[in-house]
């Protein structure tokens, strides 16, 4: 019996790919809210539903569902610039996330919530502690 001979269980219950996508998405973002950070309970469309947009990955975001409710049927950006929580950086990873590029888009997430990338990796380089450096001696230096 070959590979290409198998059935798969999500082959026969389409219902199981549908959720097993969704809990992919939710996976990307650290189940973090696109769009403020908050835990995600929902996935939005980017484009909305009723102005054509599809159910892809491109189109589809993991969002809190108070964001989900209240972007409702707007255009994203044009709904993120108005909250008080807008990010650019969140805002670029949208527009990377909507071109394909979910690498590009996880980079910037993690940018824009740092808290995300000290729990994901625990053996990451900590910085250093004030006076460690014999050259900056007192000086608490941080890049902007």
């Amino acid at each position: 019996m070959h590979n290409r001979d198998a059935v798969f269980l999500d082959e026969l219950c389409p219902k199981l790919r549908v959720r097993r996508w969704r809990q992919s998405l939710h996976t990307y973002t650290g189940k973090s809210c696109i769009y403020c950070g908050k835990p995600s309970e929902s996935i939005d469309h980017i484009v909305p539903q009723c102005r054509g947009g599809l159910s892809v990955t491109e189109n589809c975001v993991p969002a809190c569902l108070s964001c989900n409710g209240h972007k409702s049927d707007a255009d994203v950006f044009d709904w993120y610039r108005r909250q008080r929580f807008y990010d650019p950086r969140r805002a670029m990873a949208i527009r990377a996330w909507m071109d394909g590029d979910l690498r590009l888009a996880m980079r910037l997430l993690q940018w824009a919530q740092p808290e995300l990338n000290n729990t994901a990796s625990p053996h990451q380089h900590q910085p250093k502690q004030q006076g460690d450096d014999p050259l900056t001696g007192d000086w608490n230096l941080q890049a902007a």
